[in-house]
């Protein structure tokens, strides 16, 4: 069987399409822009086009189109296959149909879906669970790549996202948080944790929800077979992973509570656990963290981290000034998606005021091509969110100008945090590099 992909270099869509790869169907797909993902798969033999889209782009022999949500209807490869007669699945009806056919962990949550599954994955792995893993960022320990194949389980990150996870069957739920985003789609909370609920309800009899407690939201979603973590009630077990976790922060202390109420779930040993807890080594960019000797003279810490949302933002950088009381902490931000500012305007005003750092640079908003309001350039800017934040410590730079910025002010022994869900991380890439 033959598989297309349309919007292949997509975290989610390729970890998929690695599936397929492995299991030995033929892989094709598309993509506007060449990233490193592509060039993986591409390594692993799937044949892709990169560059506008065109019906030709559609490979002759496919017998299945995998799209990414972000994917218009009228997309030429899509209008071709339905000519064509050949059947067309959106990624999470894709990925929906595999989980009818494993044994089912998702992780969901506003926040804390990639950290806790790939923290899930590691202790699986060491528990020689061998699972299917499916997450939304790189991991280390999978070789870079956002995928790993196995036989037993499936694990995968289930986005809330225009409701994505009501396709999915799992047989258990991780539950991290939920908070307002994606007001695109869902417009306000109430309709948000309206989906969630329903959600949960997907679960079987002899499903299992496992929960976070310290979430006022995620209290009020009601499910038999709840089994409940907490910073404050499972102080113990937090107090220990405090001291063995490479990454820092109370939000990561709680997504490997998540993990280890998982393992406890399914039986498997503390022991084990706690070993495969203290080994992560965190994902791609999520605090990843590095030196960077400027003009060959300044060694200051670059942290890249994917944060967009005005929770992570803060949770992030208070992170940060955890690990590094003394030093002084630039936060580089690039707010994600024009909608998300403008939903979300007041809640980054409160975040960027309240942020634990020396200096704050807001760079423009990286546009989200499919995913945007006409007419939304008008309503919200980087520029509009400085001046209501209205600190002297707060300012705009241009993308244009930001890695230059960097390079020309930051003095030795400093931290630079460069934060975002778009573009910004080759920057976090570039500074410093010769």
């Amino acid at each position: 069987m033959h598989i297309h992909f349309i919007g292949i270099g997509g975290i989610g869509v390729s970890a998929l399409a690695q599936y397929y790869l492995a299991k030995g169907f033929e892989v094709s797909g598309s993509d506007l822009s060449k990233n490193e993902t592509i060039d993986f798969l591409r390594k692993k033999g799937a044949k892709i086009s990169v560059g506008s889209q065109r019906k030709e782009n559609l490979h002759k022999d496919a017998d299945l189109v995998i799209y990414s949500p972000a994917v218009e209807r009228d997309n030429p490869e899509m209008r071709e296959a339905e000519r064509k007669g050949i059947e067309c699945k959106s990624y999470p009806e894709a990925l929906g149909d595999l989980t009818r056919k494993y044994f089912t962990i998702a992780v969901s949550g506003t926040h804390g879906k990639s950290t806790t599954t790939a923290m899930a994955a590691l202790v699986l792995v060491c528990a020689k669970l061998d699972p299917v893993v499916i997450v939304g960022t790189k991991l280390k320990e999978f070789k870079g790549s956002n995928f790993r194949m196995g036989k037993n389980i499936l694990l995968i990150e289930a986005d809330e996202h225009f409701a994505s996870f009501l396709n999915y069957r799992p047989k258990t739920i991780v539950l991290t948080n939920i908070e307002k985003d994606h007001l695109d789609y869902y417009k306000n909370l109430g309709n948000l944790l309206k989906s969630f609920k329903k959600y949960v309800k997907l679960l079987p009899e002899d499903g299992t929800l496992i929960a976070n407690r310290d979430d006022r939201n995620v209290r009020n979603i009601d499910f038999e077979n709840t089994c409940w973590y907490s910073l404050k009630s499972n102080g113990k077990d937090a107090r220990l992973l405090k001291k063995i976790l490479k990454v820092p922060g109370s939000h990561n202390v709680s997504n490997a509570l998540a993990v280890l109420a998982l393992a406890r779930r399914m039986g498997i040993k503390d022991k084990i656990s706690f070993s495969a807890l203290g080994k992560f080594n965190g994902t791609w960019r999520r605090f990843e963290t590095r030196e960077a000797n400027l003009k060959g003279k300044r060694k200051v810490i670059v942290v890249s981290d994917y944060g967009h949302h005005p929770t992570e933002v803060l949770a992030t950088v208070r992170a940060a000034r955890e690990k590094w009381p003394e030093k002084k902490i630039w936060l580089v931000f690039q707010p994600h998606q024009l909608q998300r500012t403008f939903y979300l305007f007041n809640d980054f005003v409160s975040a960027l005021r309240s942020v634990p750092a020396d200096r704050i640079y807001v760079t423009d908003i990286f546009f989200v091509a499919g995913r945007e309001e006409k007419g939304m350039e008008a309503k919200v800017s980087s520029k509009k969110l400085v001046d209501k934040v209205g600190k002297k410590s707060v300012e705009y730079v241009p993308k244009a100008q930001i890695l230059g910025f960097l390079e020309n002010n930051l003095r030795s022994g400093e931290v630079a945090i460069i934060m975002g869900a778009g573009d910004i991380y080759k920057t976090a890439l570039e500074l410093g590099k010769e």
